[in-house]
């Protein structure tokens, strides 16, 4: 599945929160509090799944914007790619 470039930021910013979390709850885990590294990690996984699977009022501006940008900026078709390479 491809991501728009508001998405792609968006899954950027969510990792640097997520990434730490997940990597603690890891050394936790490891480290003998299996309740609370599991839970950590589980924290980091749905901190990253979550927001991709769920739609809140505050994602419809950014939806609007993502199909206006998408209608407006459109993919080269294949024919074209062909007539510019010869």
């Amino acid at each position: 599945m491809r991501l728009g470039i508001l998405e792609t930021v968006g899954l950027a910013a969510t990792l640097i929160f997520a990434i730490p979390v997940g990597l603690y709850g890891i050394e936790t885990f490891l480290s003998g509090n299996r309740l609370l590294g599991g839970g950590l990690v589980i924290v980091a996984v749905l901190m990253v799944v979550l927001p991709r699977r769920l739609t809140t009022p505050a994602d419809l501006p950014g939806a609007v914007l993502e199909r206006v940008v998408g209608r407006a900026v459109k993919e080269p078709d294949e024919d074209d790619e062909d007539r510019d390479a010869q």
